[in-house]
C-alpha cells in the first residue's frame, strides 16, 4: 500500500502541504526515474488529462466508477474536471481547483480553439474559459457516446496535425470551422486511448491487443464508401500480447486455462489501454517514437520499439521479458499516457483496487477482489512523471505570452507537444502575419516535421495555395513532407490545374520512392474524376509496381470512387494478367458492393450501440435485482439466489422460458428448497421488453454466473415465446424439468 506523508515547504512566504508518495514498490527501466507529481487529496480516480497553454495539468476524475463490488452509485453526478497547480514550482501539485463538477462518468478533455472540449456521455461539450471558469457552453454532439458500457464508449479527443479531432472507440472526427462544429466519418479505432507518431499515423488498442495502428494517414484510404480497407487500417502491430507482471495477477477470467501461468502470473494483456507514442525531447534518442502501453490489470507500463516502413508498421517488446514500469502495488492502475510540454511522459494512475466494470465482472474476480480487499483501495489517484536521469531541466512555458514569430519557431521544436499546441494557437489566433513566416518555414527541407506542421497550419488558416504546394513538391524535401503535400493538393483539383499536376506526377514517379508512390495513389481521386485519360495510366503503373502489396491497391480503390467500372474496363484492355492481381479482386468487390448499395459501415450513420452484457446488466439492475438482489444473492422470502443456480448455469433455453413465461415455487436451487409464495411474472406479454432485451439479460447472467450454458439467439427466443406452460399462466419447477432437448 502506498504511504502518504505531508511535507511543509516554505515558498514566497506561504506554506504548502504536499503529499509525499512512496514509490518503493515500483521498478522502472534503467536510466529513468518515476516521480509522483500529483495525488490525493488533490485528485481522485483520474482517467485522462491535458495541459493548458501555461503548462498546468487539467485532470478528468471519474469518481463514480465502481465505488464498490456491487457497482452502485455509477450514475451519481460526482465526476469533476480539475485544474492542478504547483505554486511553489517544485514539480509537485500543491493546489487544485474544480473547473467543472456534477458530471456523470466524464472521460476525456482537450484544450482546443481557446476553450475546453469534454466528454460526458452521451454528450460532447465545448466551453470557453474565462478566469479558469467555463462560459458559453455549446453542445457539440448529443450522440457522442450513443450507448455502450463505460469501458466501451468514445474517448481520447486528440487534436491531430490535420486539424481534426480524433477519438478512440469511435468512427467520427470533429472540427470547428468558421464558428461551426463539423462531424464526419473516419475509420473506427480502438477502445481506450489514442496516439500518433510524428508523421501522423494513428495508434490505439483494445483490452486484449496491446497496440493497433494504421499504416497510412487518417482518412486517406476510406474515401470510397463502397470499400472497407482490410490491410491499411486497424492492424495488430504487436506479434504477441505477452505481459510480465511482478506478482500473481487478479484478472477477470483467471480460472481459464492459459490466462495465468503456473505461478499465477498473467500471460497476455487483458486490459491494455492508453497507448502513447513518445514524441518528447527529454528521453535518449533511442526512445523517440517508442510505443508505451498501459496494462493496469498487471500494474505495468509496457514499451515497444516501432519499425516504420512506407506501407507497414510493426512493434516489438523493447526488453525481453521485462516491462518499462512494473509494480507490486496492486493499486497502481495506469490507464492513460501523455506527452508533456516539458518533454517528459506522464502517467494517469487511477489508483484503485477495482478496475473491472460490473457488467463484465465475473464471480471469480469479484471473489479475488474481496479476498485481497482491493475494493478498499478507493478515493485515491496519481499523476506520475517519467524522467530520464540526468535530464531534469524544466521549461516554464506560457504559450499565451508568445508572439506570432515565436509560435512559428516552435513548429521546429523537437518536442511534439509544443509543435502541436503552437500549430493550434496559430490557427486559432488567425494572424495573417504568420502566413509569410510559415511559407518561409516550408523552405527548410532539412526539417520535414516542421514542414508538415507548417503545411497544415497554412491549411487551417485557409492560406495554403496551389503554387505553394507545387513549390514544395518540386523541391528536394523529404518524402514525408511530399506525402503530406500530395494529400493537401487534392483539394485544389480543377480543370485549370490538370496539366501542372500531370507534370508534377511525372517528376514524383521518377523519384521511385515507395512512400511518395503510396500517397500519389491515395490522393489521385479528384484528379482522376477530371481526366480518366491522363491519370488511369499512372494509377495502373503504380498499382502494377506494388501489385503484391494490398495497402497500395486499397489506396487506389479509395481514389477510384465513382469511376470503378471505367477503370475496370481500362484494366481489362491494358492488363492481360489482371486476374492475377490483388487489385482486380478488390475492384470487383467494390463494384459489387456499389451495385448492392453495401457501404462501409462508417458511412451508414449507425451508432456503435450498446454491448449486450451492458444492456443486460442495466435491465437486470433496474428490474430483476429488485427481487434477486444486485449480486444475485436472492432476497429472503422474495426470490431465490441466482448464484450457483442450475436454472442460470445449465441451459440458456430453460432460462429464457422462465424469463418469458414466469415461474412459481416451490423451487430447488443448488440443493436448497425455496418455498416462496411470490410468483415470478413472465415478460412475454410486456411490450417494454423485446426479444433482444431477453437475449441481453441472458448474456449478462451467463457472464455474471458462468456455467455450462450456451449462447442463445434472438430467433430461438422468438420460438420459445410459443412454448407456453400447460396451465397458460407460469411454469412450475416440475414442468420445466420435464422438458427435454433444451440447450
Amino acid at each position: 500500500m502506498v504511504v502518504i506523508a505531508f511535507l511543509n515547504i516554505a515558498c514566497k512566504q506561504e506554506t504548502f502541504e504536499e503529499p509525499l508518495v512512496s514509490l518503493k514498490d515500483y521498478q522502472i527501466e534503467d536510466g529513468f526515474e518515476l516521480q509522483a507529481v500529483a495525488s490525493e487529496p488533490y485528485i481522485e480516480a483520474p482517467v485522462a488529462m491535458d495541459f493548458d497553454n501555461k503548462g498546468r495539468m487539467w485532470v478528468v476524475e471519474m469518481k463514480g466508477y465502481m465505488q464498490n463490488l456491487e457497482g452502485t452509485g455509477s450514475d451519481m453526478p460526482n465526476g469533476t474536471i480539475s485544474i492542478l497547480e504547483d505554486w511553489d514550482e517544485d514539480g509537485i501539485t500543491d493546489h487544485s481547483k474544480v473547473f467543472l463538477d456534477s458530471l456523470v462518468l466524464p472521460r476525456a478533455i482537450a484544450h482546443v480553439y481557446g476553450g475546453l472540449l469534454y466528454a460526458e456521455p452521451p454528450n460532447l461539450w465545448f466551453v470557453d474559459i474565462k478566469d479558469d471558469k467555463p462560459i458559453n457552453r455549446v453542445l457539440v454532439d448529443s450522440l457522442y457516446s450513443d450507448g455502450g458500457n463505460v469501458e466501451h464508449q468514445p474517448n481520447g479527443l486528440m487534436m491531430h496535425m490535420d486539424n481534426w479531432i480524433y477519438n478512440a472507440k469511435s468512427n467520427f472526427r470533429y472540427q470547428k470551422k468558421h464558428g461551426q462544429w463539423k462531424k464526419e466519418p473516419t475509420a473506427f479505432r480502438g477502445q481506450w486511448g489514442i496516439s500518433k507518431d510524428n508523421f501522423g499515423r494513428l495508434y490505439y488498442n483494445t483490452n486484449s491487443t496491446q497496440l493497433i495502428g494504421d499504416y497510412v494517414l487518417p482518412n486517406t484510404v476510406i474515401k470510397n464508401p463502397f470499400y472497407k480497407p482490410t490491410e491499411a487500417l486497424d492492424k495488430k502491430l504487436t506479434p504477441n500480447q505477452n505481459v510480465f507482471p511482478l506478482h500473481p495477477t487478479s484478472v477477470n477470467r483467471g480460472y481459464v486455462d492459459g490466462i495465468l501461468d503456473k505461478d499465477s502470473l498473467l500471460v497476455n494483456v487483458t486490459s491494455a489501454c492508453g497507448p502513447l507514442i513518445y514524441r518528447g525531447d527529454k528521453f535518449p534518442k533511442a526512445y523517440l517514437e517508442n510505443a508505451f502501453v498501459c496494462a493496469p490489470e498487471a500494474n505495468v507500463v509496457k514499451r515497444n520499439i516501432l519499425t516504420i516502413m512506407p506501407s507497414k508498421v510493426t512493434a516489438n517488446q523493447a526488453i525481453p521479458n521485462k516491462e518499462f514500469i512494473a509494480s507490486t502495488d496492486e493499486g497502481f492502475r495506469p490507464v492513460n499516457l501523455f506527452n508533456g510540454p516539458d518533454g517528459n511522459m506522464y502517467i494517469v494512475d487511477m489508483h484503485r483496487g477495482i478496475i473491472q466494470d460490473k457488467a463484465f465482472l465475473t464471480p471469480y474476480l469479484q471473489k479475488k477482489y474481496a479476498e485481497k480487499k482491493l475494493d478498499t483501495i478507493i478515493g485515491m489517484g496519481r499523476i506520475l512523471k517519467v524522467v530520464s536521469k540526468g535530464n531534469h531541466s524544466k521549461e516554464n512555458i506560457d504559450l499565451e505570452s508568445l508572439n506570432i514569430s515565436e509560435l512559428v519557431n516552435l513548429l521546429k521544436h523537437p518536442n511534439g507537444w509544443l509543435r502541436d499546441r503552437a500549430q493550434q494557437l496559430l490557427i486559432h489566433k488567425n494572424e495573417r502575419s504568420a502566413i509569410k513566416l510559415l511559407e518561409k518555414l516550408l523552405e527548410n527541407t532539412g526539417n520535414p516535421i516542421a514542414q508538415i506542421h507548417a503545411l497544415h497550419t497554412l491549411n487551417g488558416l485557409n492560406a495554403l495555395q496551389f503554387n505553394t504546394l507545387l513549390k514544395l513538391l518540386y523541391s528536394n524535401s523529404h518524402s514525408s513532407s511530399i506525402s503530406h503535400g500530395l494529400v493537401l493538393l487534392e483539394q485544389f483539383a480543377s480543370e485549370a490545374q490538370v496539366l501542372p499536376f500531370e507534370k508534377l506526377i511525372q517528376k514524383l514517379v521518377s523519384k521511385n520512392n515507395p512512400e511518395i508512390d503510396l500517397y500519389l495513389l491515395n490522393s489521385l481521386g479528384d484528379w482522376i474524376s477530371l481526366s480518366n485519360e491522363k491519370f488511369f495510366p499512372v494509377a495502373l503503373a503504380l498499382s502494377k509496381k506494388y501489385q503484391d502489396d494490398l495497402v497500395y491497391q486499397e489506396s487506389l480503390i479509395s481514389s477510384l470512387r465513382g469511376v470503378e467500372e471505367s477503370f475496370l474496363s481500362f484494366l481489362n484492355e491494358k492488363n492481360a494478367d489482371a486476374s492475377k492481381n490483388k487489385l482486380f479482386d478488390i475492384l470487383n468487390k467494390t463494384i459489387s458492393n456499389k451495385e448492392k448499395q453495401k457501404k462501409n459501415f462508417i458511412y451508414t450513420g449507425k451508432s456503435i450501440g450498446t454491448d449486450a452484457r451492458t444492456a443486460g446488466y442495466n435491465i437486470f439492475r433496474n428490474f430483476c435485482a429488485t427481487c434477486h438482489g444486485i449480486e444475485g444473492e436472492g432476497i429472503e422470502n422474495l426470490a431465490p439466489p441466482l448464484k450457483d443456480s442450475e436454472y442460470v448455469t445449465d441451459s440458456s433455453e430453460r432460462l429464457a422460458l422462465i424469463i418469458l413465461h414466469g415461474l412459481s415455487g416451490p423451487i430447488h436451487v443448488n440443493g436448497t428448497l425455496y418455498e416462496l409464495d411470490a410468483i415470478m411474472p413472465g415478460l412475454a406479454n410486456n411490450p417494454e421488453f423485446s426479444d433482444t432485451d431477453i437475449k441481453n439479460i441472458i448474456e449478462y447472467l451467463n457472464n455474471a454466473f458462468p456455467g455450462n450454458s450456451t449462447k442463445i439467439s434472438v430467433e430461438r427466443i422468438k420460438q420459445l415465446r410459443d412454448k407456453k406452460p400447460k396451465s397458460g399462466t407460469v411454469f412450475s419447477e416440475a414442468e420445466l424439468l420435464e422438458l427435454k432437448g433444451l440447450k
